[in-house]
């Protein structure tokens, strides 16, 4: 097991839906929690999402909880929503680009322009479960978030 970390992580999906009609369920962290695997509950402060806006999430690991704090960084209506994690300072972004047929092509990423805290390699390294089996656990709730959203978006 290593204690590295990949610096990208990105997923796309296909979605029978324009990006207007896709981005409501891309922008709306109140209902993250439905999305993602790991996050429990998310509070907006202010409760308006907009770039500037700061929210708390509270994730899950089976028996663990743990607060993250973050700040929206890109606020671009059908095109690109991201945030800032305080803790690990890891950008989390949807990019919205529209296909040939109409639809979308979703894609979320997380990057790390800054690298990860060291606090949190190591929470990550004693707790987690360590970087190799997180970022599985981080892959799998992309791939199960976007599924979501396409869900949403094409009903």
């Amino acid at each position: 097991m290593t204690d590295t970390y990949e610096a990208l992580l990105e997923d796309s999906i296909e979605i029978d839906a324009p990006p207007a009609t896709v981005w409501p369920f891309v922008a709306d962290l109140k209902k993250m929690a439905d999305r993602s695997p790991q996050v429990v509950r998310s509070w907006v402060r202010g409760g308006e999402v907009r770039e500037g806006a700061t929210f708390i999430n509270l994730n899950r690991q089976g028996p663990l909880f743990w607060p993250t704090q973050a700040k929206v960084v890109s606020y671009d209506v059908a095109e690109r929503f991201a945030f800032r994690v305080k803790e690990n300072r890891v950008i989390w972004s949807f990019t919205l680009e529209p296909t040939a047929t109409g639809g979308t092509r979703l894609t979320e990423r997380r990057e790390t322009p800054q690298g990860i805290s060291n606090v949190s390699l190591r929470l990550t390294k004693a707790i987690l479960g360590g970087q190799e089996s997180f970022t599985a656990r981080l892959r799998d709730g992309m791939r199960q978030t976007l599924a979501s959203i396409k869900a949403d978006a094409e009903r």
